[in-house]
């Protein structure tokens, strides 16, 4: 166990409204930071090593400015017949997405650490969870795009919104792992920097 002050002023390294409503389940008090990195990706970098890399690497940007704090951040890839779906950023984008996960099963890979400012330990780790979409038909996904407009989201869907109406099946050991901050695991991470959870 990593032993912290359980004082210690706990950072959540996004800005994302999603990841900060999910930690708010917590119980727990905390401020957020956006980190804003680079989020390329390496040449033949895998999956894991891409969602755990970015994490890491908010992580630690964060701790350059909150020196004293316990750092949580997390990053996440859609993988689609064995490519990295990143996000979007357009509609035009998100409609080739779209229509390439019909029918399909989409993998999403959260990266997720907890980075100790104080000490520079850290705690790393890749969850899975998997989207089974139904078959699309362009009107539907046009439709969708237009009223949920996820274009800043991996795999061009949200699974907390109107999203949820694309799929025919879901599978993995944590739903919150697929809105991007996966809380089974960062509850046990948690627990090892000594943080008092229910």
């Amino acid at each position: 166990m990593h032993i912290n002050n359980p004082d210690q002023p706990l950072i959540l390294a996004s800005s994302s409204i999603y990841r900060k409503s999910l930690l708010k389940r917590l119980g727990l008090a905390f401020n957020s930071d956006s980190p804003n990195i680079d989020e390329s990706r390496l040449k033949d970098e895998s999956p894991t090593n891409y969602v755990t890399r970015l994490s890491l690497a908010k992580a630690k940007k964060v701790a350059e400015r909150r020196t004293d704090s316990l750092i949580i951040a997390s990053d996440q890839c859609c993988i689609l017949n064995g490519i990295i779906n990143g996000k979007p950023g357009n509609h035009d984008a998100a409609v080739k997405q779209l229509q390439a996960s019909s029918g399909n099963k989409a993998s999403f890979l959260t990266g997720l650490c907890v980075l100790d400012a104080t000490t520079g330990n850290y705690l790393i780790d890749a969850i899975p969870f998997h989207a089974h979409f139904r078959d699309l038909t362009l009107s539907e996904i046009d439709r969708y795009l237009l009223q949920e407009q996820p274009y800043q989201c991996a795999g061009s869907f949200m699974v907390e919104g109107l999203g949820i109406t694309l799929l025919k099946k879901l599978e993995g050991d944590d739903p919150t792992a697929l809105i991007g901050l996966p809380l089974i695991r960062l509850s046990e991470m948690l627990r090892e920097f000594a943080v008092k959870l229910p």
